[in-house]
């Protein structure tokens, strides 16, 4: 994701039933390109996440995104 000016970011990765699963940024960023990853396979508080349908919302200043993913295994 990129950013055009300074912002309050928040990405955060829900269940198709709109449970959080896990917060990945959350966090004041500066204007720039960020690329951010995660490892499906040690997440605590989760066993494993299964294959199937999430949904990640950025959320940065006035800015919010919400998409659909799909990880498959």
């Amino acid at each position: 994701y990129s950013l055009s000016t300074y912002s309050y970011v928040t990405l955060k990765i829900y269940d198709i039933l709109g449970n959080e699963i896990l917060t990945l940024v959350d966090e004041h960023q500066q204007p720039g390109f960020y690329k951010t990853e995660f490892d499906t396979n040690n997440i605590s508080g989760v066993n494993r996440l299964a294959s199937g349908v999430y949904i990640y919302i950025l959320n940065a200043g006035r800015n919010i995104k919400l998409r659909k993913m799909i990880l498959m295994k």
